[in-house]
């Protein structure tokens, strides 16, 4: 059992004996917030190489070194889920990112939509949230976190073997839940649930605030690969909707089960 109490995201390679350079801000950290020492062990991870416990080697102000000593946990890859969401407010969407990489999406895609609120996201800082939700869960895996693309172009060259799981609100109230679909039998994209070990590659859409577009609903419902699903009796806020939908997809399909 380690006694380290800090995880910290490194981008070098890990195994043991391996130097690890800070940089000045990861030594900012660990130095002048957490006080740490010369010998203090941290918890690495780089998304590669699972989870390493190192010890303080050099400790400096603007800089410093970890060397490390053991593997503590090997690499836990999620799903090949991805979530793709119309991104909305600034703490919203922040907060839709941090729940995803702690929920085990691979892969998160803000798109544009007719609808959609924003028109810009700041890619590199909603993927230091994805970081730090890692640093914070005890994750392995980073997801990515990809710049916003408008999703007519995202889905005219989307794959054919993966599938689509529209969080669809014209469906509220009706009996077309991920979990009754799967229980029902044999059906479009689910020949292999429930509790498939391996689902195949799967992605989860998420609308905008005002919903989507008739023209996207019309081309999203001629898509051999969506399958429409509704998140209960009432129409949820889209970051309740983003939570709502791993959490489905993860009980029934993924690594919950």
């Amino acid at each position: 059992m380690s006694d380290a109490k800090i995880r910290l995201y490194v981008d070098q390679p890990l195994a043991g004996g391996q130097p690890v350079p800070l940089t000045q801000d990861q030594a900012h950290y660990l130095f002048g917030v957490m006080r740490l020492a010369r010998g203090a062990p941290v918890l690495l991870f780089n998304g590669r190489d699972g989870e390493w416990r190192a010890e303080v080697t050099d400790v400096g102000k603007r800089g410093g070194s970890l060397v490390c000593v053991a593997q503590s946990a090997p690499l836990m890859m999620p799903p090949d889920l991805w979530l793709m969401f119309a991104p909305i407010k600034k703490a919203r969407t922040d907060f839709i990112v941090e729940k995803a990489a702690e929920m085990g999406a691979a892969r998160i895609l803000p798109v544009q939509t007719r609808f959609t609120n924003s028109e810009r996201i700041r890619q590199d800082r909603l993927q230091a949230h994805a970081v730090e939700a890692a640093e914070q869960c005890g994750g392995t895996f980073v997801p990515e976190v990809a710049d916003l693309e408008p999703l007519d172009r995202l889905l005219d060259g989307w794959p054919a073997d993966r599938r689509i799981m529209w969080c669809d609100e014209s469906l509220v109230g009706a009996r077309a839940g991920l979990l009754a679909a799967a229980g029902a039998g044999p059906a479009r994209g689910f020949e292999d649930a429930p509790g498939a070990a391996d689902p195949g590659p799967w992605a989860i859409l998420i609308g905008p605030e005002g919903g989507f577009s008739d023209a996207e609903q019309a081309r999203l419902r001629r898509m051999a690969q969506v399958v429409p699903v509704s998140l209960g009796p009432r129409i949820l806020r889209a970051d309740t909707a983003a939570v709502a939908a791993l959490a489905l997809w993860q009980s029934v399909l993924g690594d919950w089960v």
